[in-house]
């Protein structure tokens, strides 16, 4: 058992919208990641997923309206809901997901990682 420090963790890549797996949990990945720009607007039929921002502020579109979150703040998104990160300066993300869970859900392209790194 070794303490994990995200600065440091986050210094290992520079990628956006690829997830990096830093632990395990029962049946899911503690991944962090690094967003920029739009990503993809998808689904997560079968998993809620969980963003907490540990630096920047991430914007998660809906369909109906958009939820802020700033450093420190979390927000989990029901599976079966459409949702669209955006982060117009680079977040850092912290992301606790079943290990089926794949970050463009329902949608297959440029920025689907089915391999994901641990570091």
């Amino acid at each position: 058992m070794d303490k994990i420090n995200f600065e440091e963790k986050f210094q290992l890549f520079n990628d956006y919208w690829s997830p990096k797996i830093i632990g395990e949990l029962n049946n899911a990945y503690v991944k962090i990641a690094k967003f920029k720009d739009e990503f993809t607007w998808h689904v997560h039929e079968n998993e809620d997923e969980m963003f907490l921002v540990v630096k920047g502020v991430l914007t998660v579109k809906f369909r109906d309206k958009d939820v802020c979150l700033q450093e420190g703040e979390m927000l989990i998104v029901p599976k079966g809901t459409e949702h669209m990160p955006v982060a117009p300066e680079e977040v850092h993300v912290l992301l606790i997901e079943p290990k089926s869970t794949l970050n463009t859900g329902n949608v297959v392209n440029d920025k689907t990682v089915e391999k994901l790194e641990r570091i």
